[in-house]
């Protein structure tokens, strides 16, 4: 028994490099695996091997690509596979204009929805049956254009309210991979907070 080699999963925070985009919309992949691997701790460091920040626990990785979001699909082919995880053993964490600002979803593939972080990923995996989670922004006002709304910093309203809802979905994703999609979605898809 004890010798097998232990199955690595992988979460994925998808998000642009640089402090210029560090408190954006389209970031909060980052926060929210950047919180993952800090519950589970993993530290995360520069990987030599790719571009990209990784932390590992014995089954877990935690990436976040430092390449541009059109080009972040490549460092999680690599580490994909490197560890040979397949496509429902990796979980990525993106920002969705689809849903309201707070709202948390975990489900398993999907369309990119316009999403180029997605499209990379789906683009070096073959697959787009990752498992997402997908974390709400909200849709952009009407006088935005969306690739505009993505890139600009939340309200000081929103940023207090990730205090407790970026934990939350790094709890949520963590489930995901390790209790499966279905049951992390039954804990986490429908508690949007009302109280304001």
């Amino acid at each position: 028994q004890g010798h097998e080699e232990v199955a690595v999963r992988l979460l994925v925070g998808l998000g642009n490099p640089g402090r210029k985009y560090e408190r954006t919309r389209h970031n909060i992949g980052f926060r929210v695996a950047a919180e993952a691997a800090r519950k589970l701790g993993a530290e995360l460091g520069a990987s030599h091997r790719w571009n990209a920040l990784v932390g590992k626990t014995r089954d877990i990785a935690v990436l976040l690509p430092q390449a541009f979001m059109n080009l972040s699909g490549e460092a999680v082919g690599q580490a994909a596979r490197f560890w040979r995880v397949p496509a429902d053993g990796i979980l990525v964490a993106h920002d969705e204009i689809d849903l309201e600002f707070g709202r948390i979803q975990v489900k398993q593939g999907g369309g990119d929805a316009g999403h180029n972080g997605l499209r990379s990923m789906r683009q070096y995996l073959g697959t787009g049956e990752t498992l997402r989670l997908r974390f709400g922004v909200g849709r952009p006002p009407e006088q935005w254009e969306g690739a505009d709304w993505v890139l600009a910093k939340f309200s000081p309203a929103e940023e207090k309210a990730l205090e407790e809802l970026i934990p939350l979905a790094a709890d949520a994703a963590i489930a995901a991979l390790v209790e499966g999609p279905v049951a992390a979605a039954n804990k986490y898809n429908r508690r949007l907070q009302k109280e304001k």
